[in-house]
């Protein structure tokens, strides 16, 4: 086994030194649920990178998670950020809710066909489980509307009336925190090189202002907010759709053979070990394994 483990370790070492040169960054990987109790071992992950004598500034994050909290997202990004002015995101499988929020914090988001995101419905602990915070949202408005209609069974007014006032108020704050994150990772990152308009045909050349940056940013989180339109929390996107029904610019290295077989030789390697050893959690750096 510790020849295994040893094999294992050198392989994935080598494959991260070739995307470390590719992307000319730190490289680093990601699996598992994001919560706050990764806080403090996501720090100590990071800053040994930066110990060196010419330390890195930017930064490229293989992405592997099915989602989680938002207010650890942005604990995540807050250290990412004191260390890194340049980050890329790069999702050769899948970042789910709270992934995706993490995502929009980059400068640039790598995919290729069989990649996906996913609706940014974030996950609240409601004492027992973390459970999407949308999905009740909408429920409730649903069921007052009714009552406001007049058609809202004896049933349905039961269950009404048993929702937890405080706990839907938690659902409401975890909803406006993932709108005002997006809106401004969005316009401070993704869209800080947007100097022109490129597919409006009305506006072609012309300047981009900050105000039309943050008007795109808030479509950008609405959309993927929108539960009516995407009817499921496990909803994977894929760069296609992301680019068609949100223009958001993505990374796609579909045809680019050279990445692809770099992302992939390292990434599916590194998950396939994550898998065969039962990780919930697992993160891979160069000097951390």
């Amino acid at each position: 086994m510790q020849v295994f483990e040893s094999t294992i370790k050198d392989t994935l070492n080598e494959r991260l030194t070739a995307l470390e040169a590719h992307f000319d960054a730190d490289v680093v990987f990601y699996y598992g649920e994001i919560h706050p109790y990764v806080a403090k071992p996501f720090r100590d992950f990071i800053e040994p990178l930066k110990n060196v004598a010419a330390p890195r500034k930017r930064l490229a994050m293989f992405l592997n998670t099915p989602g989680g909290s938002a207010e650890a997202v942005e604990k995540i990004v807050e250290m990412i950020r004191h260390h890194y002015g340049e980050v890329f995101f790069v999702v050769p499988d899948f970042a789910m809710s709270a992934g995706t929020i993490l995502c929009m914090s980059g400068d640039r988001i790598y995919m290729d066909y069989s990649s996906s995101l996913g609706p940014i419905d974030p996950q609240v602990f409601n004492g027992k489980d973390w459970v999407p915070a949308l999905g009740y949202l909408d429920k409730v408005e649903q069921l007052l509307q009714k009552a406001q209609n007049g058609t809202l069974t004896d049933a349905e007014l039961l269950i009404l009336q048993g929702q937890d006032l405080a706990l839907l108020s938690r659902y409401e704050q975890a909803r406006d925190l993932t709108v005002t994150l997006l809106n401004d990772w969005l316009v401070t990152y993704k869209f800080k090189d947007w100097a022109t308009h490129a597919t409006n045909p009305s506006k072609l050349g012309r300047p981009v202002s900050l105000a039309e940056k943050r008007a795109r940013a808030h479509e950008i989180a609405k959309t993927l907010g929108d539960n009516r339109l995407w009817h499921s929390h496990g909803r994977m996107i894929g760069p296609t759709k992301l680019w068609a029904l949100l223009r958001l610019k993505i990374d796609d290295y579909s045809a680019d053979t050279e990445l692809k077989k770099l992302v992939r030789g390292y990434n599916d390697l590194l998950v396939e070990y994550v898998a065969r050893s039962q990780y919930k959690h697992f993160m891979h750096s160069r000097n951390y394994f």
